[in-house]
C-alpha cells in the first residue's frame, strides 16, 4: 500500500524539522540540549539523539528553508511553547513546497 505524504512526514520529516530546529536553538541561539528539549516539549534524551544524527538523519540544504528554521527556533525561543505547532507545521509546508521532500519521501505526490 501506498503511503501518503503525511505518513512520510509524520515519520521521516518531523523528525527532520525537530533536528534542524534544535540544532539552530542550541548552534544560533546558544541553548544548551536541555533547555532546547525544554522550549521543544522533548525530551533531553531526543534532544541528543537529533544531535548525533540517530534522528532525522536528512540535513535541509536549502538556504531560504534554513533561514526559515532560524526563524523558527527564534519564535519558539521568545514566544514559548505555543508557536512549536504552527512553526513546525510552517515549515513542514515550506519543506514540502521546495521539493525537499524527496530527499526522503520518494514517490511522495504533492
Amino acid at each position: 500500500m501506498k503511503r501518503t505524504t503525511c505518513e512520510y512526514m509524520m515519520w521521516n520529516g518531523l523528525p527532520v524539522i525537530r533536528k534542524e530546529i534544535a540544532e539552530s536553538m542550541i548552534n544560533d541561539f546558544g541553548l544548551t540540549q536541555k533547555e532546547t528539549a525544554e522550549r521543544l516539549g522533548v525530551t533531553p534524551a531526543a534532544v541528543c539523539q537529533y544531535v548525533s544524527r540517530k534522528r532525522g538523519r536528512f540535513d535541509i540544504k536549502d538556504k531560504k528553508l534554513i533561514r526559515e528554521v532560524k526563524l523558527s527556533a527564534k519564535a519558539i525561543i521568545d514566544n514559548g511553547d505555543g508557536h512549536i505547532i504552527s512553526e513546525t507545521c510552517r515549515i513542514c509546508k515550506l519543506l514540502r513546497l521546495s521539493g525537499e521532500l524527496n530527499l526522503f519521501c520518494p514517490g511522495c505526490d504533492e
